[in-house]
């Protein structure tokens, strides 16, 4: 099997591919991701995920030569502005408060750059519901972990944070880094085959 270069530092993504079988060798991109959300004309998740997912998978590819890269990005957002990481404990807890008995939507992007230099891309949404009878001192807790705090939203859904949620809908492994199934059909329209892990 063909070694998929990950456009990414981030361990979540790196462990799901490689759970999957899959070669995986980690080439963080170099992009300003500010940069390139200031020079969209649309805060809209889809677009602005899709845009640096593009831009993080075509700059490693341009340093990786003759491999697969994939490059992705992730944006939360409740229908206005995108939801961020915390900037401090206070901010957390505000933050967890703000979308306690609420529901938000986490938007992935993905795009698979061949070593011909075609794109494969897409976008896929998971909607998580927050609990509302979480009490503020639960909140402070889960803020005190220091879990969730480097997380868009606060939480890591995966861990402790899983008590903070009643209901999600949509693909579990997009919450996680990425939605999984989509990458590997993408993988298998380019030719990409299992083979146990052993390639």
């Amino acid at each position: 099997m063909q070694t998929l270069v990950l456009a990414s530092a981030s361990p979540f993504r790196r462990r799901m591919l490689e759970s999957a079988g899959l070669r995986v060798r980690a080439v963080p991109s170099s992009v300003d991701e500010r940069s390139i959300e200031a020079a969209l004309d649309t805060t809209d998740p889809f677009e602005v995920a899709l845009a640096l997912a593009r831009a993080k998978a075509r700059d490693v590819a341009a340093r990786c030569p003759g491999e697969i890269v994939l490059g992705a990005d992730q944006v939360l957002h409740d229908g206005g502005a995108p939801i961020g990481k915390p900037l401090n404990p206070d901010d957390h807890l505000a933050r967890l408060q703000s979308l306690r008995g609420r529901s938000h939507d986490l938007v992935t992007a993905w795009c698979l750059v061949t070593p011909a230099g075609d794109e494969r891309a897409a976008v896929a949404r998971t909607r998580l519901s927050m609990r509302a009878d979480l009490e503020d001192a639960e909140l402070k807790a889960y803020v005190d972990t220091g879990e969730g705090s480097g997380c868009a939203g606060g939480y890591a859904i995966e861990g402790h944070g899983a008590w903070l949620f009643e209901h999600v809908d949509g693909d579990w492994n997009n919450i996680i880094g990425l939605p999984l199934f989509d990458v590997i059909s993408a993988l298998r329209d380019l030719g990409v085959r299992y083979d146990g892990g052993q390639g």
